[in-house]
């Protein structure tokens, strides 16, 4: 398998885990305006929209970058229960077999970086092994933001008021507590470089502790930017939410500060849900911003 892209000397493939259809527009989106969105659905159609539905992919990201190698958010996982997005639940995908298909080994990866600690970023951390849920990638040091490891830590103080605790079911206790116990994790705050020439940078909102992870190359630049953006309505539309976000108007702050970012120097932007060309550049205009294909 070839890679997608390049940011610079950096190598970078995608490894898709699911693709289907998620929800109707109005139960993505926190602030939908159906005349809005009838104005951009036919472009959209059918790499995000399809039916009626909002067309989703769920998707890591890996990366060879002088000799290390990267992997950015790790999908839902495989035999998980998750009694609150069943669509998640109980998944049997060959995602371990396009992994390898990129010429890596599980065995290779070095970094692990988790944007956030949510249900399908943080899935393939670990996999069953008959008895116990064990790391996937054993060789790597998994980047967890610590503000979302207390979070979400269900003996922890904030977790009972955060909005999305239940569609959040077991995620802590199968992806992220495996991984504590066996000492792979490091705990990061803004600005942590996890290698030469890339940074993490706070980026709140969707939870408390998102992160944004920043590539550069030789003139390159890249953000990979987990859910800031799960749809390209929301770079027309900065102050559209999703129903997934818990703060909404840090999270709709930062996604106009990461557009705006992305325009001014025209960084591309990796999300993890999007279809089509998977990443985008962005456009500034006369009246906002405009999405355009990788």
């Amino acid at each position: 398998m070839e890679p997608v892209f390049n940011i610079g000397r950096h190598k970078v493939w995608r490894i898709e885990e699911w693709a289907g259809k998620f929800a109707p527009p109005e139960g993505l989106f926190a602030e939908y305006e159906a005349e809005a969105f009838a104005m951009e659905e036919e472009g959209f159609t059918p790499d995000y929209v399809q039916d009626g539905q909002i067309y989703a992919i769920l998707q890591s990201w890996l990366i060879e970058a002088d000799g290390q190698v990267i992997l950015v958010d790790t999908g839902a996982g495989n035999g998980k229960d998750r009694p609150h997005i069943p669509v998640f639940g109980q998944l049997e995908t060959d995602f371990i077999t396009r992994f390898k298909q990129s010429g890596k080994q599980l065995e290779d990866v070095d970094i692990v970086i988790c944007t956030h600690l949510h249900i399908d970023h943080v899935g393939w951390n670990t996999r069953w092994d008959g008895e116990n849920w064990v790391p996937t990638f054993p060789n790597a040091k998994y980047i967890f933001p610590a503000i979302d490891r207390q979070a979400w830590d269900p003996a922890g103080e904030i977790y009972p008021s955060m909005r999305g605790r239940d569609v959040n079911a077991n995620v802590f206790e199968d992806s992220i507590q495996p991984i504590l116990d066996a000492g792979l994790a490091e705990l990061v705050e803004d600005g942590f470089e996890p290698a030469p020439s890339m940074v993490l940078r706070n980026a709140p909102g969707h939870t408390p502790g998102h992160m944004v992870f920043e590539v550069r190359s030789e003139g390159d630049r890249a953000l990979f930017t987990g859910d800031i953006l799960h749809h390209p309505m929301q770079v027309i539309r900065p102050d559209w939410n999703s129903v997934y976000c818990e703060d909404r108007v840090a999270a709709a702050q930062t996604r106009r500060h990461v557009i705006e970012d992305a325009a001014s120097d025209g960084a591309r932007i990796v999300p993890a849900h999007f279809g089509g060309s998977h990443s985008i550049f962005v456009q500034k205009t006369e009246g906002g911003f405009r999405p355009i294909k990788a």
